[in-house]
């Protein structure tokens, strides 16, 4: 565990290596079930590494066998559902904790093993991208409960799959393994297990931190832009608008191939 990067409860494990910030969820006997002391714990981690210079890339992962199976129900033991809203318990969390993923300047990996649902599904469609496994299982079980979500599932899914997709995958209730979930665009890449995942996403996470960390967080900011559905003359009146005024090792990186 990194001795920087400590987490306010046992629930999440950090280690920073080669600026790579990984956080991962801690309840392996339960499929890493998410708790509110989890959300608000990965909220305050990724606002930390998004102003350390020394963090490139953020990943999120589960420990034992899962990235999450999703809600702790047994928290919810204890709720009064109210109209299909799980309550502030768990929904002021999970905001805090998406929106400092949308928000972070460095890219966060969602690195996705074994399952994947609901609440934890819509967490992982807030990070900038999904690397899985062949027999990992994905799925947004909202209506099977009774629950409507308020984490953004209605958006960040429809926007990575196209509305009748998402339609479908959210009506029916029906789980995909992580090849389908490829070819539907939840994920960027499915591999064969554990093994190569680990590779393709340390792989990744060089490629980047080895770019302009000042470049990487414009790029983030300019795609944030293009998901605010403006028209398409204004959106690139607004790229080639903006300013980023921190990107200062362009003479230098170009430099290199002089």
């Amino acid at each position: 565990m990194s001795t920087h990067y400590q987490a306010a409860t046992e629930k999440l494990l950090t280690e920073l290596n080669n600026g790579v910030l990984t956080i991962s969820f801690n309840r392996p006997e339960a499929m890493n079930a998410l708790h509110p002391e989890m959300l608000t714990g990965v909220a305050a981690l990724v606002d930390e590494a998004s102003a350390d210079e020394s963090v490139s890339v953020i990943v999120l992962q589960g420990a034992g066998r899962a990235f999450s199976a999703g809600v702790d129900l047994k928290v919810l033991q204890d709720i009064e559902p109210a109209f299909g809203r799980i309550g502030d318990l768990f929904d002021g969390p999970a905001k805090q904790a998406y929106q400092a993923i949308r928000n972070s300047r460095v890219p966060v990996i969602a690195k996705v093993h074994g399952a994947c649902f609901t609440g934890a599904l819509e967490l992982a469609l807030h990070c900038d991208f999904i690397y899985t496994t062949d027999t990992t299982k994905f799925g947004d079980t909202h209506t099977r409960f009774g629950l409507r979500p308020t984490w953004g599932m209605s958006q960040t899914l429809s926007q990575a799959i196209g509305i009748r997709k998402a339609k479908e995958l959210s009506y029916t209730a029906r789980v995909v393994k992580g090849d389908e979930a490829v070819q539907l665009g939840i994920a960027n890449s499915s591999v064969a297990g554990p093994e190569e995942l680990d590779e393709l996403v340390t792989a990744r996470a060089a490629q980047i931190a080895g770019n302009s960390r000042a470049a990487v967080a414009a790029m983030k900011d300019l795609y944030k832009k293009a998901q605010q559905g403006y028209p398409i003359d204004e959106a690139l009146d607004k790229e080639l608008s903006a300013e980023y005024t921190d990107i200062l090792d362009t003479a230098e990186r170009l430099a290199e191939f002089r």
